[in-house]
């Protein structure tokens, strides 16, 4: 009753006009800055601070507004992922890549209504599980020592093989080289420049932005020009604007299982929405689809990554106001917010700061209707894009994307960089090498060594600390898993087409009596 109680009065709070106008103004900022390449959550919260501090601002609506541009760019991700197929954060990558192929089959309004329908689900079911389970899952998540985030992510590239399909080595190939890459930069163990080539710009290592814009606007450009010469047609054609029964009913349990498993992923400080939309896409791919269409425009590849990534944002959000210890990049710059006005996330956050706390649980729920009731209506605008025709659409995009880095980066070194990526992208995807592992471990790669160097160094140099707990075990088990199934199920594949093959042979062989 206590937790009741609590929550009505932070309805209280979250529905005062004020607050509910700091709510739509944060999620339809969110919506915007998410279609947006090169901008994020992280940038506009961070650019917000000192306007909230100038005008004086109370702490709770603050917060209100910020967290309502967090689960909101979520949704604005999917919109440039699914109709340009490029994703603003590496969190949408997982909606690209069913989200794209929906719009090229004249299924965008679909794809963009799930993805409004899914991440309401994602958010809505996040912000229950927020407010009966933070303490217990808080006591769980600080269990989660070096060595068990090193093999989480080694899960999280393993998982991959389902992302990839029959493409298994292919895809462990570019998990390679997306590693490679992330290599690049000063060594965080002992600030040496290591694959620089001895340029300057390299030294903080390839921009995220120029990455996954070289990776999929430009070499959908290179891609655009070979189809074009060969007389392809290239303009999308535009469908209907809703989802029917079937597509919902589809991918109903889908966006619960993604919901939870994201809201679990993002209660681990510093997994974040990437490793939450990836794992559930991975999942879901591996459980539902029979036919193997995730990746070819099913629609319920589009609602688990949606679901996931905005479940995690509340997920996130647990660390942080428990334990004082950000879950993700965005939720680290709402931690300064706070740390600046003197509140002091912990253990005693919730009893120091009842309003603040459940005003802004109350606040995501409605943030989560209104980006709902928001988003919808607008799902026919936002599939008109889809009528330019895509020899002016894409290279649009792609000019957008140079003219967005940079002005991040001011450096034209990223703009060669960008291209080159962009070259290495057209290469792959003639080849039937996914981009979208490249893309993972770009991102992860980072976190993923500074966690094996802090595992080592705490245990003196003993690689036996990476199989030391139970939770240890239980990540490598599913590694192992998840290694396994692929090649097992391979193999059966090609048994089952030899078989056939030759049933077919035996029948056309004559027999004795002809």
């Amino acid at each position: 009753m206590d937790v009741l109680s609590s929550l009505a009065g932070g309805f209280q709070i979250a529905l005062q006009p004020i607050n509910l106008g700091f709510a739509f103004l944060g999620v339809f900022m969110g919506t915007l800055i998410g279609m947006l390449p090169g901008i994020g959550p992280i940038n506009g919260i961070a650019i917000l601070i000192p306007v909230m501090f100038a005008l004086d601002v109370n702490p709770t609506s603050m917060m209100i507004l910020f967290g309502g541009i967090y689960y909101g760019s979520q949704y604005g991700n999917s919109i440039s992922a699914i109709l340009l197929n490029v994703p603003g954060t590496s969190s949408s990558v997982a909606t690209a890549l069913d989200g794209h192929p929906m719009a090229k089959q004249g299924r965008a309004g679909p794809a963009l209504a799930m993805s409004a329908i899914a991440s309401f689900v994602g958010g809505t079911l996040a912000v229950f599980g927020l407010v009966l389970l933070a303490p217990a899952l808080s006591s769980f998540a600080i269990r989660f020592g070096p060595a068990e985030y090193f093999v989480l992510i080694v899960f999280t590239f393993t998982t991959l093989s389902a992302l990839t399909g029959k493409h298994f080595v292919k895809g462990l190939i570019a998990t390679g080289i997306g590693l490679l890459i992330s290599m690049i930069g000063i060594d965080p163990g002992v600030g040496i420049p290591r694959f620089t080539f001895g340029q300057l710009s390299l030294y903080d290592g390839v921009d995220f932005v120029a990455a996954t814009i070289g990776l999929f606007a430009v070499a959908e450009v290179f891609l655009l020009l070979e189809s074009s010469e060969r007389g392809v047609q290239v303009r999308t054609k535009v469908g209907r604007a809703m989802v029917n029964a079937k597509e919902f009913t589809s991918s109903f349990w889908v966006m619960i299982r993604s919901s939870i498993s994201g809201f679990l992923v993002g209660v681990l400080p510093g997994a974040g929405a990437t490793i939450a939309s990836f794992l559930a896409y991975a999942n879901e791919k591996r459980w539902v689809d029979k036919e193997d269409g995730f990746g070819n425009g099913d629609i319920r590849g589009v609602a688990a990554p949606e679901a996931a990534n905005n479940a995690s944002v509340s997920g996130a959000l647990i660390p942080m106001l428990t334990l004082g210890v950000p879950g993700s990049g965005t939720t680290a710059v709402i931690l300064a917010a706070l740390l600046s006005l003197n509140l002091s996330p912990g253990p005693l956050f919730i009893e120091k700061q009842p309003d603040l706390f459940w005003g802004l649980i109350a606040s995501m729920y409605v943030g989560n209707v209104m980006l709902l009731i928001l988003n919808l209506p607008l799902v026919k605008a936002f599939i008109q894009v889809l009528l330019v025709p895509r020899w002016i659409l894409v290279p649009s995009v792609a000019i957008v994307g140079y003219v967005a880095v940079y002005s991040v980066s001011g450096s034209s070194f990223d703009l060669l960089v960008m291209t080159a990526l962009g070259a290495l992208g057209y290469a792959m995807r003639k080849m039937n090498y996914p981009v979208a592992p490249v893309i993972l471990a770009l991102v992860l790669g980072p976190m993923m060594e500074t966690n094996l160097r802090r595992a080592l160094s705490l245990a003196q140099g003993d690689p036996t600390t990476l199989i030391a707990s139970p939770i240890s075990w239980v990540l490598w088990g599913m590694v192992l898993i998840s290694i396994i199934v692929p090649i097992v199920t391979r193999r059966s594949a090609v048994e089952a087409l030899g078989d056939v093959a030759k049933g077919r042979a035996d029948e056309k062989a004559p027999s004795l009596n002809d």
